[in-house]
């Protein structure tokens, strides 16, 4: 059976008066249910500007919470995932219209990872980042969905200027802006020891992929290592919220699939 565990912390920065992050999980009450069922994390930032940040970014990872738990047993998560943030987007959006906001939308990012068995299924819109960590090698499993980095991806900006852009914070996409959104899905196999990193981009913003292997690995006690973390981001920077979901995978169960029905492989 896939054996997991897992700290989460959200702190609101140095220079924000309010935290507009969310972040939020399932896990599975029975060793029944992490196998028709798996965990959840699912981890959204309200985007700076808009009307209730806080508010968007509650009600998306809320909707994805309540819609995962009521899944059908077995219900694949790379097709369950990209509907639930579908839904989710609908939610923010119809609320950012009947919410007395003066028209302007209710929007955030978010990124959400189910595990089940010996897979990880990772789902996302806008620049909230979902890592792999194995070893003390840390991998981005996340494309950021803003400007800047589509501008790259055509060939039109460099990375360094991308990197010193003044615009490299702002989403291309995002949950609520409209009522249909793109949601990128993508799946993974994990092995014993594989940690997962769910962050904001008030967390990576300030920490680079090449430090992120060391900085988790360093203690033993994930609590300690999300700490660690945040802390680094404040000294660094500091000016936006910052959120961090670390998943220590401790043991997998090892399975193939025939006509949709999994069976323990030996």
């Amino acid at each position: 059976m896939l054996d997991v565990e897992f700290a989460q912390l959200s702190d609101p920065g140095r220079t924000r008066d309010h935290n507009e992050d969310f972040v939020g999980h399932v896990a599975p009450l029975t060793p029944a249910q992490a196998r028709t069922h798996g965990w959840l994390f699912v981890l959204a930032d309200g985007v700076g500007g808009h009307d209730r940040g806080e508010v968007a970014s509650r009600t998306a990872v809320e909707n994805v919470l309540s819609g995962f738990r009521l899944a059908a047993s077995g219900d694949a998560h790379s097709s369950l995932l990209p509907r639930l943030v579908q839904a989710a987007n609908a939610s923010v959006f119809e609320m950012g219209i009947t919410s007395g906001s003066n028209g302007r939308a209710m929007a955030t990012t978010l990124v959400a990872c189910a595990l089940r068995y010996d897979r990880a299924v990772v789902a996302h819109v806008g620049d909230s980042r979902c890592y792999l960590i194995r070893g003390r090698h840390a991998t981005q499993l996340t494309r950021d969905h803003t400007v800047v980095n589509e501008q790259v991806r055509l060939g039109v900006l460099s990375a360094q200027d991308a990197a010193e852009s003044s615009n490299k914070h702002l989403l291309s996409r995002s949950l609520g802006g409209d009522l249909f959104v793109g949601v990128d899905c993508s799946d993974h196999q994990m092995h014993a020891g594989d940690i997962l990193m769910l962050c904001s981009d008030g967390m990576h913003g300030a920490i680079k992929t090449a430090e992120l292997g060391e900085l988790v690995n360093h203690s033993a006690d994930l609590e300690i290592a999300a700490q660690k973390l945040v802390a680094i981001a404040n000294e660094r920077d500091g000016s936006d919220n910052i959120s961090v979901q670390l998943i220590r995978v401790r043991g997998v169960e090892r399975v193939g699939m025939y006509r949709g029905r999994p069976y323990k492989l030996r």
